[in-house]
């Protein structure tokens, strides 16, 4: 009709506020069902399953194909499981209550030490080449600044002279040392582990690791490969050392008292 518009009765403002909530909540809802890929369907501390998933529910399945042929991954159903035991025990009836370690919590993999359950392939880098290769692999690589460990002794926490750095792990892309690679045999016959780097303090003289006592030294997982480090390994590597923290020394475990 003459003299009237097609928006002429609508308030463009309130179309717009309402549009951007109602995009709002459709967002929160997709970012919501997204973040429950993984670590769902959650359990309890007696591992049952609830009835419900809460308020927006499980995601359907969504198949991921995964770079340099190792395959598809489809989420939620498809994920890693947990580990299926451990040395635990509830310390109380009570939901909530604190796990104590059954055994020895470093050896068992529990508490501080504990590991996940890690793909047992090497990280990749963008070529589809490991990305954590041992220095003595890589030519075109040198120590360019700071103290360079190899050859020095390594002290435990304990003040004992455990074995000597013989080689570093770098990150290639990154260009930076990852882990040092430690001779625990007293003549020096290769009985190699794997040190992280920031687990350890390299200082003039001597490499010290205060997490671990002379003991431990020889409990360190060992890597399958003397060219490469899967992500399982270093998963457990890096628990085991970490976990000496509390573990090494009885006295600082409250649970033993």
């Amino acid at each position: 009709m003459l003299g009237l518009t097609f928006f002429g009765d609508t308030d463009l403002a309130s179309v717009s506020i309402w549009g951007f909530w109602i995009f709002f909540a459709g967002l929160v809802f997709y970012l919501q069902r997204e973040n429950m890929r993984e670590g769902y369907p959650l359990e309890d501390d007696l591992g049952v399953q609830p009835s419900k998933a809460g308020l927006f529910g499980l995601p359907n399945d969504k198949t991921f194909r995964l770079p340099h042929g190792r395959g598809e991954l489809s989420l939620p159903s498809g994920q890693r499981r947990d580990r299926e035991s451990v040395s635990l025990r509830r310390g109380a009836a009570w939901a909530g209550a604190p796990y104590v370690p059954v055994g020895d919590p470093m050896v068992e993999g529990v508490g501080p030490a504990a590991w996940a359950n890690r793909r047992d392939v090497p990280e990749l880098d963008g070529h589809g080449h490991p990305k954590i290769r041992p220095l003595s692999s890589l030519p075109d690589f040198a120590i360019s600044a700071g103290r360079d460990p190899r050859g020095l002794p390594v002290v435990a926490g304990d003040g004992e002279v455990v074995g000597r750095i013989v080689d570093l792990w770098i990150d290639v892309p990154e260009q930076m040392i990852r882990y040092l690679t430690i001779d625990v045999n007293p003549e020096g016959t290769g009985k190699l582990r794997l040190l992280p780097i920031h687990m350890v303090r390299v200082k003039a003289d001597r490499v010290v690791v205060r997490s671990l006592h002379q003991r431990h030294f020889d409990g360190i997982p060992q890597i399958a490969s003397s060219n490469q480090v899967t992500l399982l390994e270093e998963e457990k590597i890096m628990a085991w050392v970490a976990g000496g923290t509390l573990y090494a020394d009885p006295s600082q475990d409250e649970t033993v008292r």
